[in-house]
């Protein structure tokens, strides 16, 4: 049975290549969600996933999901949503907030692994620039989001919440446009999902992966990245 590396905070990761198989992508255990770890962790394609009272588990999946800005899916009735015109964009403006959305209780389940520890942990990184949110709102009050951590031109999604129908892939149509924008090569879903699959992700071997990260990590995006229109009806 094969054996995973238990990190000490000087420690680096293990080659990716010794992930399990089962669960798959597990990497590593252990370690804390300073801003430098995690850095470190994005820039080799590697996540920390896991809920209290585990430890950090990394991980790094085989295949990936992603999503190509050019690739993203618009169906007519998300076309529809958006040209009605309802909801109102922003960015980095409540990026706590959509942290806390994507925590809270689910009509159709528990809530997620975020926990205080993950929302203090990227909350960090949105201070030092390096993680954003999506905010849609509707008369000032936030009913969709996501929110993910930006290096070089690759975004890495870690949630999105919707408390009103098509909410969150209003704010996904939002993000792509925005990293359009700025030459962003690609979008890391992580884990494949139907809900993602249906708005254009799909995936790619872990290999391919890591060959597309290292082109682009270290890549320079387009100022002024995170500027959005301020309706919906504008992503159009």
């Amino acid at each position: 049975m094969a054996l995973i590396q238990s990190l000490d905070p000087s420690d680096d990761f293990p080659p990716t290549s010794e992930a399990l198989d089962y669960p798959n992508g597990l990497l590593a255990i252990g370690g804390e969600l300073s801003p430098a770890r995690l850095l470190r962790a994005y820039r080799r394609g590697i996540f920390p996933w896991f809920e209290s009272p585990q430890p950090v588990l990394w991980w790094t999946p085989d295949p990936r999901s992603v999503l190509f800005p050019d690739e993203l899916h618009i169906s007519r009735t998300l076309r529809r949503t958006l040209r009605r015109n309802t909801f109102e964009l922003s960015t980095d403006t409540r990026f706590t907030e959509v942290m806390q959305a994507c925590a809270a209780l689910r009509d159709n389940g528990p809530g997620t692994w975020i926990d205080d520890a993950m929302i203090g942990a990227y909350s960090e990184l949105h201070a030092l620039g390096h993680a954003h949110s999506v905010e849609v709102s509707i008369d000032g009050e936030l009913t969709g989001g996501l929110y993910g951590v930006a290096l070089g031109r690759v975004f890495f999604g870690e949630s999105m919440f919707s408390r009103h129908s098509d909410a969150s892939k209003v704010a996904l149509v939002a993000l792509v446009q925005l990293l359009k924008a700025a030459g962003f090569a690609m979008i890391d879903c992580q884990v494949e999902s139907e809900h993602l699959n249906s708005l254009g992700a799909r995936n790619i071997s872990r290999l391919d992966f890591e060959d597309r990260l290292a082109q682009n990590i270290y890549a320079e995006p387009a100022p002024d990245t995170w500027a959005l229109p301020a309706r919906c009806g504008a992503l159009l």
